[in-house]
């Protein structure tokens, strides 16, 4: 805490050697001030035996000649510092909430990874059973839309509050969510979960490519640099992949680009806006749901689906509907977990998570899937997952 005290205006003679003490009667209550005989002091110490405070000093400026001119006296800066105590007290507390903010934080990793591989894992089930990427792209939106209307009428979340213009900003994010999403479902559907996320891992690529070319901006060397693995490693991965299609190529190709305009119109559109991550996703879900639908039924058709589904049915059972669900429920969850994870950490920190959940998702769908891997597929991924945490440390 700190104050200023007002020196009232007594004219003091100003060779006077002794200041009579009006307080000698409690002594208790005042230390004795030292004699002000050299006019040069600059800072007068004072120790109080209050308990909450003590003064720490007096700030004069000047000499006392000056203090004392013309009968005027300039304002003091009195620092008042709490006791050492209090102020352990205060950094005990502020690394306790440091530890459990950081808890959090390593709770939300955990669990958004955990949920990407059970997704992935599911959701490649699904597509060798039923070849339809559109309408599963649409059940993914569909089921975490329902979740959260669910979860707003019965209180269970708190709804977000909107408005035209939150809307009106949200449709190119949308727009650029649901082609991303449907590309990454129709590039799984034709090659391994593995070979997908090697060639996502790439984004960054088209992140800095978009940024420098379209809209202008520029990038210390590093972050140049740090694309060279990230291509290379990807195109060595494309080379030597044994189940190679360039439809599923393709599609994990543009599924970077539009995941990169979607953070791009992200930032934009949601400058100003107060609303939660959580319902920042599930606002995102509905818009693109309602974009989605009528193109996957042109697409596909329901002539199409009835057909897969009959066939699907027969040969699985009736566990592929728990599949389908499974695939739809763990799409929203890891969706709005990740969405959850950018309230409390940086982008830069959500970059390299980023990376490290494609890690998991690669490594344990060649476990489950028995996907055959070259030698050389595997050192092109690990080049490429290394140019992308590169990245990340270079963006910083």
């Amino acid at each position: 805490m700190i104050f200023s005290l007002k020196q009232s205006n007594v004219t003091i003679p100003v060779f006077s050697s002794k200041i009579i003490d009006h307080r000698r009667n409690h002594p208790e209550q005042f230390s004795v001030l030292p004699p002000l005989s050299n006019p040069k002091a600059s800072k007068i110490s004072i120790v109080s035996n209050s308990k909450p405070l003590h003064v720490s000093s007096i700030q004069t400026f000047g000499s006392l000649r000056t203090l004392l001119y013309a009968g005027r006296s300039p304002k003091s800066s009195v620092a008042c510092n709490a006791y050492e105590a209090d102020r352990s007290d205060a950094e005990v507390v502020g690394e306790k909430i440091e530890a459990a903010r950081r808890v959090k934080i390593g709770v939300y990793f955990a669990t958004w990874w955990f949920l990407n591989v059970i997704f992935n894992i599911y959701n490649k089930k699904v597509l060798n059973a039923f070849p339809y990427p559109w309408l599963t792209s649409t059940l993914s939106l569909a089921a975490g839309s329902a979740i959260m209307l669910i979860s707003w009428a019965t209180k269970v979340a708190e709804a977000p509050n909107t408005d035209l213009d939150f809307w009106k900003s949200l449709f190119p994010v949308a727009l650029a969510h649901t082609i991303g999403h449907v590309a990454a479902t129709v590039s799984m559907s034709k090659v391994a979960v593995s070979f997908t996320h090697i060639i996502k891992s790439g984004e960054p690529a088209f992140s800095v490519l978009v940024s420098r070319f379209i809209l202008g901006e520029t990038f210390p060397l590093p972050v140049y640099l740090s694309l060279i693995p990230i291509i290379g490693g990807c195109g060595l991965s494309a080379l030597t992949e044994l189940n190679f299609n360039m439809t599923g190529f393709m599609g994990a190709m543009i599924s970077n680009l539009a995941f990169v305009f979607r953070n791009i119109f992200s930032k934009r559109g949601m400058k100003g806006k107060s609303v939660s991550g959580m319902n920042y996703y599930a606002c995102l879900s509905l818009l693109s749901l309602l974009i989605l639908t009528p193109f996957a039924i042109a697409v596909e058709g329901p002539k199409m689906w009835a057909a897969g589904w009959q066939n699907a049915i027969s040969e699985i059972g009736p566990n592929f509907i728990w599949w389908v669900v499974a695939q739809s429920i763990f799409y929203h969850l890891y969706n709005q977990v990740s969405y959850m994870s950018l309230d409390e950490i940086s982008p830069l920190t959500f970059s390299v998570g980023n990376t490290m959940k494609r890690i998991s998702v690669i490594v344990s769908s060649i476990i489950i899937f028995h996907t055959p891997v070259q030698p050389v597929n595997a050192l092109g991924a690990a080049i490429a997952i290394l140019g992308t945490f590169l990245y990340s440390q270079a963006k910083q």
